[in-house]
């Protein structure tokens, strides 16, 4: 449903001076809001080894973040979609992430990660089209549910034009500037 924008922005408004309570994350997509519950070990444990690997294989000096807010382009006739991705990998130069507001603008940022939770469409569907959207080159989502992991990049539109996944338990060749193969035995 398009809003016209004195709603657009009564909304918006409304959402960056939401007091989320504790153990809950709150983010505007596509004009809807969703607020989700702090993430299981098993969540954090492929969020874990991911980041591990990108420190220690990848040449590119990258910085990461758990908890940054992205402000990207919405959708027709929606507020601007602010969305907490999983994990935001940056390079080290220029320091985006240093002096950023809480929500920071999406340019720049090289590869955004989802692991699944309770709402698997929208990290599947929702966000996806967010982040092509927003432009952002690479969007890695851990699907749980479906056992598999998969690198969406080449983004279009509303939409990533190449994908590729793997089983886990298979590795996933990560393009440059990663240039390594996500080792993903222990998703298992």
């Amino acid at each position: 449903m398009a809003l016209d924008p004195f709603t657009q922005k009564l909304l918006l408004d409304w959402f960056v001076g939401l007091d989320t309570p504790e153990g809950l994350r709150a983010e505007l997509i596509e004009g809807e809001l969703v607020v989700t519950p702090v993430p299981d070990g098993h969540h954090e444990h492929c969020i874990s080894r991911i980041v591990g690997q990108m420190y220690r294989r990848t040449p590119t000096d990258m910085q990461f973040s758990a908890s940054k807010g992205l402000i990207l382009k919405s959708a027709d006739g929606c507020p601007q979609d602010h969305v907490i991705p999983d994990g935001t990998f940056v390079p080290e130069e220029p320091r985006l992430f240093r002096g950023a507001d809480p929500w920071m603008p999406c340019e720049g940022v090289t590869m955004v990660l989802e692991v699944t939770s309770s709402k698997p469409r929208t990290d599947r569907e929702i966000k996806r089209r967010c982040y092509a959207r927003g432009g952002i080159p690479f969007y890695l989502l851990v699907d749980r549910e479906a056992s598999r992991i998969t690198l969406f990049n080449d983004p279009e539109t509303d939409d990533y034009r190449e994908l590729h996944a793997v089983a886990f338990g298979k590795p996933l060749t990560l393009p440059e500037p990663f240039a390594f193969d996500l080792d993903t035995s222990d998703f298992l």
